[in-house]
């Protein structure tokens, strides 16, 4: 089993980013999922979640109203599209998939986790 994310890069604060979750090895359509961020020298932290239908979202209030998270079931993959970037935003961001249809926002309600894809935003 596999998730793999891609998307990262380089981008100039105020601009825009999507980041993809695709899995592998198993579908994850019954599973919430989430996106977590981990910054240098901090713990890694939750950005966005999603359950299992896709209908139920929630998010970090640090990036409330400027992160989407969404998924696409077909493609057994997960999308965080990420608007007005700051350079607080700059972090290693990692996908992962819950065993039950909803999670929150600890990791170790995680059990499936990425490599993690690197998003700098500079000033």
């Amino acid at each position: 089993v596999q998730l793999v994310e891609s998307g990262g890069g380089l981008v100039q604060a105020g601009g825009s980013l999507r980041l993809s979750c695709a899995a592998s090895g198993r579908t994850f359509s019954s599973n919430a999922m989430g996106w977590f961020r981990q910054a240098p020298g901090k713990e890694r932290e939750f950005v966005a979640a999603t359950d299992w239908s896709g209908t139920i979202t929630y998010y970090a209030d640090s990036v409330k109203g400027r992160f989407t998270i969404s998924r696409e079931k077909v493609k057994n993959t997960v999308y965080l599209q990420m608007n007005s970037l700051k350079p607080e935003d700059t972090a290693v961001y990692y996908c992962a998939a819950a065993p039950g249809r909803w999670a929150g926002v600890v990791t170790t309600q995680y059990d499936y986790w990425g490599q993690g894809t690197q998003v700098t935003v500079s000033s």
